[in-house]
């Protein structure tokens, strides 16, 4: 049984559908890649399954572990074990990074968490989460926070900008240690390198999933820009 259901979500901000009928399940201890171009609707749907403010499907379920939380604030899913990294890594003034990765965690061994993302814990416990640490040092301790917390399910929502925070072999490391923490991952990303560390992949067009399996084969289809729906045309207004 899955452990995240999403049954046909709608969602249209303005007038203009983002998503349109979207279905999409992911396994528990699965890590799911999620590819699609700009536009396509990838974040939107990180938000919605992770409840951020304003965001709320029009129609459809999101299912976790069989609880429809379509209505659930955002703290409600993160105590029913959903955990999400975001495009733009936090900023937390006055919160020192140690504080940071033990409030609420069930580790109070944040050095370890740290080392597994490539930052050494004497130089980074007493420093904190705000802009005088680089973006791509952000983004390892919001990593190293979601490794703390071992989620059922990590959303890691990787930039479409082109600015690649981590390098490959971080965030696969990264997967391999949710991985063997029992954590799903859906993991949204525009790197086919990284993609093919999932154990199954979906490419979204249009606001709806085109196609779901294989990952080399997904993951082909994505760089050649075909899905089985627009037979080689992307369908988002880009």
């Amino acid at each position: 049984m899955s452990l995240l259901e999403l049954r046909d979500i709608t969602y249209t901000v303005s007038g203009r559908t983002i998503l349109a009928g979207l279905t999409l399940a992911v396994e528990a201890g699965e890590v799911h890649a999620l590819l699609g171009s700009n536009g396509t609707g990838k974040s939107t749907l990180a938000s919605l399954i992770m409840g951020c403010q304003g965001y709320q499907p029009d129609s459809g379920d999101i299912v976790f572990a069989d609880t429809l939380i379509n209505h659930l604030k955002i703290y409600e899913r993160a105590l029913l074990g959903i955990s999400m990294a975001w495009q733009e890594p936090a900023r937390f003034e006055g919160l020192r990074v140690r504080d940071y990765l033990t409030l609420g965690r069930v580790t109070d061994q944040p050095e370890s968490t740290l080392r597994l993302v490539g930052l050494e814990p004497s130089r980074y416990l007493s420093r904190m989460v705000d802009r005088s640490l680089s973006g791509g040092e952000r983004k390892r301790i919001e990593l190293a926070s979601i490794l703390a917390l071992r989620p059922k399910l990590a959303i890691l929502d990787e930039p479409d900008s082109g600015i690649d925070l981590l390098s490959t072999d971080d965030i696969i490391r990264v997967l391999d240690h949710l991985r063997c923490a029992g954590s799903a991952v859906l993991l949204i990303t525009h790197r086919d390198e990284i993609a093919a560390a999932a154990d199954q992949a979906s490419q979204i067009c249009g606001g709806r999933i085109v196609c779901t399996g294989n990952v080399a084969q997904v993951t082909a289809d994505f760089k050649n820009k075909k899905c089985i729906s627009c037979d080689g045309e992307v369908c988002s207004d880009e």
